[in-house]
């Protein structure tokens, strides 16, 4: 390509000719020590210099922040933050009625009825967690009313046995487990003829006696989070704690009216239960509720 652009006599004394600029190639550096740049000069190309390193390090720290934001603290090392206590439930999947049969709470079905089998509508026990041994369960995870009375109180049994016959319950299913942290966790579904019976039920709320508790009041962590919340829940949730003076061990009661079932949550633990923990097992059990 020099050749060609330096000669264009074909005689062969020409080709060593372009090789004679090549050394001149450098030439450009020779101005720079003949003149001194001025200092207004350098100190504006000292602060081009330090612009482009701040435009740099402003780009570099852009993508750490993100890829921060982005992936799970735990995955950067060196900022790894400890488990807020949630446990770790399986991927849930809400039954499909029947052929036919509507969803509860649609337009066609407003009474809430769930024509899913009742066990489907049963929050799965997280991983890591062991089946409570203490909890009897019949085939399909039915409970009888016995077992599930168990849970309150021997002076108000009768009546609520009593009651059960006379407000229309058909069938108690039930899962309990334990976790590692020694939680233990109990979850009854209770269906009903219709929502009109879940409304009579008086054994989830600030007055239900159970066993080996003094007194219930109104979870006020739970409170405060429902004054904020704005979105509609077709269910009712009421969730509730053992007051002082407690024993060895603190009850919390999760309490969800959805259409013709009644949901029952209880979390028992050494010295108290944990929030969080409790928190979620209710709201996961009421989404699968619908």
């Amino acid at each position: 390509m020099t050749e060609q652009n330096t000669t264009g006599t074909p005689t062969e004394p020409t080709p060593p000719a372009p090789e004679a600029p090549a050394p001149a190639a450098p030439a450009p550096e020779a101005p720079a020590p003949a003149a001194p740049a001025p200092k207004d000069r350098r100190r504006l190309f000292a602060a081009l210099r330090w612009t482009a390193a701040v435009v740099v390090f402003a780009a570099v720290g852009a993508a750490c922040a993100y890829g921060i934001v982005r992936s799970d603290r735990t995955d950067v090392p060196g900022l790894s933050t400890r488990s807020d206590g949630r446990w770790d439930y399986p991927a849930l999947v809400r039954p499909t009625p029947p052929p036919g049969a509507a969803v509860p709470f649609a337009a066609d079905n407003a009474d809430g009825i769930h024509y899913a089998g009742l066990t489907q509508l049963l929050l799965p026990a997280p991983r890591g967690a062991a089946p409570d041994a203490k909890l009897k369960l019949e085939k399909d995870s039915v409970v009888a009313v016995d077992t599930f009375l168990e849970e309150y109180e021997p002076t108000a049994r009768e009546k609520m046995k009593q009651a059960f016959t006379d407000e229309g319950l058909r069938q108690i299913v039930g899962r309990g487990w334990t976790t590692p942290d020694g939680t233990r966790t109990r979850v009854y579904l209770l269906r009903f003829h219709s929502s009109g019976f879940v409304n009579a039920f008086t054994g989830c709320g600030r007055d239900m006696n159970l066993s080996g508790v003094n007194r219930i009041d109104a979870d006020p962590d739970w409170s405060k989070a429902k004054l904020a919340q704005s979105a509609p829940d077709s269910n009712e949730r009421q969730l509730f704690e053992e007051v002082p003076p407690v024993g060895d061990e603190q009850v919390k009661a999760g309490c969800i009216q959805s259409g013709d079932v009644q949901a029952v949550i209880l979390q028992s633990r050494k010295d108290a239960v944990a929030a969080v923990p409790f928190h979620q097992t209710v709201i996961l059990q009421n989404q699968l509720l619908g």
